[in-house]
Order: structure tokens, then C-alpha cells, then sequence
């Protein structure tokens, strides 16, 4: 069976590697699915939930929640390159929550010249939501 190597990694360390057969995976321009042989091609990641496939009937299913960053696609070698990423069966929703609550707080404490501090917070917040929205618990 051919497949795709695939990588992903977010900033503080790698989440998944291995052998897949294809990969479904949110764009900022929509969903986009990669087998192998596909051509080489790098795209801008979008939010929601990426869909690993280790065979071809999608029997066994990894699911992946991801918000922005980068995949590049060549020679059967896929790298997501994600800003935030988490397996849905990892996240705890009390620890989220409490994260987004604490986060609200802060950006709605912040003068109003702090923009680029209220920008992390709200980015925080729409993290959150996704584990929140997607999470399996």
C-alpha cells in the first residue's frame, strides 16, 4: 500500500509521526485531502479538525485539532507545521475552561493601547473554543 509519511509539529514539540494512507486537513480556503502521490504544494492551515486515515476504507482514524500555520506536501511527505495542535482525545475540559476564563480576564483588563496583548488573549480564546468545540471527553 502506498502511504505518506507525516509529521506534525507545533512550536513546543512534535505531536504525531508515522506512516498514514491519507490525510483530510482544514485550509483557510477549506477542506483539502492529500494521498499519496500527490503534488508538491504548500498551504496556508487552517482551524478545525484534521482527519489521518491509516488505511484506505478510513476504518482507523486519528483526529487532530489544529489551528494555523503551514503544510508542505512532497515526494509523499507530508509536514504540518501547526501553531496550536492536540489529539481530541487529549484535552480536559475543566483545564480549557479554566484557561479560557482566565484569558478573557486578562485581555479585559488591558488598557486600551494594548492591542497586541488583547490579540494573543482573543487568539488564546479562539484555541479554547476549538478544544472545547472538538474535544472528545
Amino acid at each position: 500500500m502506498a502511504s505518506i509519511h507525516l509529521s506534525i509539529v507545533r512550536p513546543d514539540r512534535l505531536v504525531w509521526e508515522g506512516e498514514v494512507h491519507h490525510v483530510i486537513l482544514p485550509t483557510v480556503r477549506g477542506e483539502l485531502g492529500i494521498w499519496p502521490l500527490h503534488a508538491p504544494e504548500i498551504v496556508a492551515l487552517g482551524s478545525g479538525v484534521m482527519r489521518v486515515h491509516f488505511d484506505a476504507d478510513g476504518g482507523e482514524t486519528k483526529r487532530i485539532i489544529v489551528m494555523g500555520g503551514y503544510v508542505e506536501v512532497s515526494n509523499d511527505e507530508m509536514i504540518v507545521l501547526a501553531d496550536h495542535a492536540r489529539r481530541t482525545d487529549d484535552v480536559d475540559p475543566s483545564v480549557v475552561k479554566l484557561t479560557r476564563s482566565q484569558a478573557a480576564e486578562r485581555r479585559d483588563t488591558l488598557p486600551e493601547d494594548e492591542l497586541h496583548r488583547a490579540a494573543y488573549y482573543d487568539t488564546k480564546i479562539a484555541w479554547c473554543d476549538l478544544l472545547l468545540q472538538y474535544g472528545e471527553y
